[in-house]
């Protein structure tokens, strides 16, 4: 089976959109990416739009036919891939699965949502409906999760609540050099700790910012991206897994089982292990999950992650860089883009594309989490020979 392999990708600037919805900010990345890949609208034979909640947040439904018709895309196969938080790298999935089974030989997939114009109450509703009906009746939220599992983690691994505030830091400064990111300002450890709580021991600072945005790839078998650029990165493992609805059912909330299983399948097809990534972007929608994540991914022994961010393992600079992107902490969390623009940034840090944020890797690894873990993609990627 040819590889598939991704020849384009772009990113709009996350943060506050003002006067833009959603369709807006699907076609400039989609546009970018077209650009971005030398591909023609008329040569796209599947477009996917990944995308969580259009409907609930501005009341836009068939998103992905209208993308088509902006982008002068039609007649391509169109479908929207909702996973919840995690549909980005669903969409990923999708696309990878649409050139593997040689259904299409150009996909290109577009992840976007608009959440700025809902009050923090409104957005943090709509994502909590995600969870189960009797959990959601009774007031739960995901920042109430959070909160619950960072204490946990704390007190099972003896773990100071000051190495939660360093990935923190450490994602803002890895987004002051990322043009696309929400904040692009460094906070030093006193502000983290300092910030109002929102879910103890979690405060603000813990927590990412509500997000518009969009990202896109191009997808295609490695024997035609060839003919389309010099480097590319291929997609050389991914899983996708689930873990339990109700988050009190799990024997130990500090595992995260969608994340064990999901890399598990990846690694197997890669034929690659936690040992051979050089660099990840995780979903830190709060602290506690980049923890919970690196452990997971098999990067470090159980209850040893916070070890790694207090020893600057996790640095830019350091053994295993994670979120040089600024992660979703820092670069910000436009649900349905969040996985596209993970993808993206492995992208950009295999064909030596990013900068000041530059790394040396040959082989990326992104996670994307819906939910508290109730779903999850991991992907991945290795750069072209």
């Amino acid at each position: 089976m040819d590889r598939v392999a991704i020849v384009g990708a772009s990113m709009t600037r996350f943060g506050k959109r003002e006067g833009e919805w959603v369709r807006d900010l699907l076609a400039e990345a989609g546009r970018a990416c077209l650009d971005d890949a030398g591909v023609t609208p008329d040569e796209v034979e599947h477009l996917y739009v990944s995308n969580m909640a259009s409907g609930e947040f501005e009341g836009q439904t068939g998103v992905p036919n209208a993308l088509a018709h902006d982008l002068a895309a039609v007649p391509a196969y169109t479908a929207r891939i909702d996973q919840t938080s995690s549909s980005g790298g669903a969409g990923v999935y999708a696309a990878w699965q649409s050139v593997a089974s040689g259904a299409s030989d150009m996909t290109l997939l577009v992840g976007g949502e608009k959440m700025t114009h809902r009050s923090t109450a409104e957005s943090t509703d709509v994502i909590a409906s995600l969870t189960h009906p009797v959990e959601y009746k009774h007031g739960v939220t995901l920042p109430s999760f959070a909160g619950l599992t960072a204490r946990l983690y704390l007190h099972t691994y003896d773990a100071p609540r000051e190495s939660l505030g360093k990935v923190a830091v450490k994602n803002h400064k890895n987004g002051v050099d990322n043009p696309h990111a929400q904040f692009r300002k460094e906070v030093d450890l006193d502000t983290v700790l300092d910030s109002p709580i929102i879910a103890d021991p979690l405060r603000l600072y813990d927590f990412c910012p509500i997000t518009d945005g969009s990202a896109a790839l191009m997808f295609c078998p490695e024997s035609v991206a060839r003919e389309y650029a010099d480097e590319y990165a291929v997609i050389a493992g991914i899983g996708g897994a689930t873990d339990t609805h109700v988050v009190h059912e799990r024997a130990d909330p500090t595992t995260m089982r969608g994340v064990v299983e999901s890399s598990e399948i990846a690694y197997e097809m890669a034929d690659l292990g936690p040992e051979d990534v050089d660099v990840a972007e995780l979903h830190d929608m709060f602290t506690i999950l980049e923890f919970l994540q690196s452990e997971d991914l098999g990067f470090f022994e159980k209850g040893e992650g916070w070890k790694a961010v207090e020893e600057g393992v996790t640095d830019r600079d350091g053994d295993l860089p994670i979120n040089t992107s600024g992660g979703l902490k820092s670069k910000g969390h436009p649900l349905g883009a969040s996985g596209v623009a993970q993808a993206y940034e492995i992208y950009k840090q295999l064909t030596g594309e990013a900068g000041p944020r530059q790394v040396d890797a040959n082989v990326g690894l992104a996670c994307n989490v819906g939910g508290f873990g109730n779903c999850v993609i991991t992907t991945i990627m290795e750069a072209s020979e």
